[in-house]
């Protein structure tokens, strides 16, 4: 095929990729639901949301997904016919279609899927992949070291919905080995937008504001007691400390970070034991703490434009990491993923610790992969190496992946065709097993189903020995 008749989308529920099979980068990155502020009628979709004019302020979306699942149809086709139509100005009548769906996608979501891709949209063809495995594709691609002989790695991606380890073999995900957290960028943001409505300003119908403050703010700690002890510092000798301007209106149409280099404060500061005793021998008590903290919420001014950060800054992607803080009955990101390798063959466990890689926009908090890897060795045998390497852009990784896949000479023998009667069925015209990565084809079961094959990873295996 050449150039530009593979559309490459990848459909997340937060942001939506598109572009064509072959290109380095997507043509359009936008937020996949529609938007419209208190003082306008219309609804903004997808790109409009991120124009220069579009006022982000009381702004109500509507997300074709909810939990990580296509909900509303109607909705995700016309985000797709924006995207089509005006951003990629390309006919579908003349070109395939390669699209990244969710793990474990309902069989009614996939068919109604198929319904939007072929009946409304009228593409020629369909390919449908999973993100594990579109990571693992363009991350093997760039490998020249030994690890990229073994074709194994454990895909850990952070995303809008859920985050999910998943183990990748040959290209295949391992459905039976993927273990999930029910925790992604929407719930940090919600968590966000909580601590600052009870703290400062009452901002909890700012979604886009408090997502775009959390993108620029928030950091993973490495010492969560050390630094909860800086944050009950006052004024300039709080390091932890920054502000973050609303928008007017008027001057200003988005927030932004009052002060740079004040918020990166942060990145300076020493880690070891010693540092960190003798850096906190002046630290006031908790009495003259809640005294100061008392004061302070009397001088808050109701009219102000701006809210300011301390321990909020590390405390909502903690969440990730210790999610029963919250009182949430669910394991943290290292044993969810000492769980998902602990679910495949034995002899795959040393190569995957080795090779684990980071996707989706929450492993973008500054000191994730760090944190992770300090978490995850002491729950990982010592004999095993536990080496985390994450992606040159996390966001576009899956996209990437995507559009390597649809450049390639095998892309044309793993489309479905449209053959289909009245009802749109289509045939499958081969086999992941056989084109060597994770689509449709395969049996999507329940989150870490123990009655899945084996058949594959055993051949894998003896492939790998």
């Amino acid at each position: 095929m050449s150039k530009g008749s593979v559309v490459v989308i990848d459909n997340g529920a937060g942001l939506c990729k598109a572009g064509f099979g072959g290109d380095m980068d997507p043509i359009a990155v936008v937020p996949n639901s529609l938007g419209r502020s208190a003082n306008s009628k219309r609804w903004l979709v997808a790109d409009e949301l991120r124009s220069a004019d579009a006022d982000v302020t009381s702004v109500s979306l509507r997300r074709p997904f909810d939990r990580g699942y296509l909900v509303n149809p109607e909705l995700q086709r016309e985000v797709w016919e924006r995207i089509l139509r005006t951003l990629l100005r390309v006919d579908p009548a003349r070109s395939s279609l390669l699209l990244v769906e969710p793990l474990f996608n309902p069989l009614a979501v996939q068919r109604t899927t198929d319904e939007i891709v072929f009946e409304d949209l009228g593409f020629r063809s369909l390919c449908v992949a999973d993100s594990p495995s579109l990571v693992h594709l363009y991350e093997a691609s760039r490998r020249t070291d030994c690890q990229s002989h073994s074709q194994c790695s454990l895909v850990v991606d952070c995303g809008f919905s859920f985050t999910h380890a998943a183990p990748v073999v040959h290209n295949f995900t391992l459905n039976y080995g993927v273990r999930r957290l029910d925790l992604g960028g929407k719930a940090l943001t919600n968590y966000l937008k909580e601590l600052v409505s009870y703290r400062s300003v009452n901002l909890m119908e700012e979604t886009l504001i408090i997502d775009h403050a959390k993108e620029k703010l928030c950091f993973v700690s490495l010492d969560v007691p050390r630094d909860l002890r800086l944050a009950r510092r006052s004024g300039k000798d709080n390091p932890l400390k920054c502000t973050y301007v609303l928008p007017d209106g008027i001057e200003h149409t988005k927030g932004y970070v009052k002060d740079f280099d004040e918020a990166r404060r942060y990145l300076s500061l020493p880690y070891e034991s010693s540092s960190t005793d003798s850096g906190l021998k002046e630290e006031v008590s908790p009495s003259q703490h809640n005294a100061e903290k008392s004061v302070e919420r009397r001088r808050i001014d109701l009219t102000q434009n701006e809210f300011t950060l301390t321990n909020e800054r590390f405390l909502v992607p903690e969440m990730l990491f210790r999610p029963s803080d919250l009182g949430m009955n669910q394991a943290g990101l290292a044993e969810c993923i000492v769980r998902a390798v602990n679910a495949c063959h034995p002899l795959l466990h040393p190569v995957l610790f080795e090779s684990i890689i980071l996707t989706g926009g929450s492993s973008l908090f500054p000191r994730f992969a760090e944190r992770l890897e300090r978490d995850l060795r002491p729950l990982v045998p010592d004999v095993y190496q536990v080496k985390i390497t994450s992606q040159e852009d996390p966001i576009l990784g899956v996209w990437r992946g995507g559009s390597l896949l649809a450049s390639s000479p095998e892309f044309e023998s793993m489309i479905s065709a449209r053959i289909h009667a009245l009802a749109g069925v289509r045939k499958y015209l081969a086999t992941p097993s056989e084109l060597g990565i994770g689509s449709r084809g395969s049996s999507n079961k329940d989150v870490g189903d123990q009655g899945s094959s084996d058949e594959p990873v055993l051949s894998t295996i003896f492939n790998f020995m």
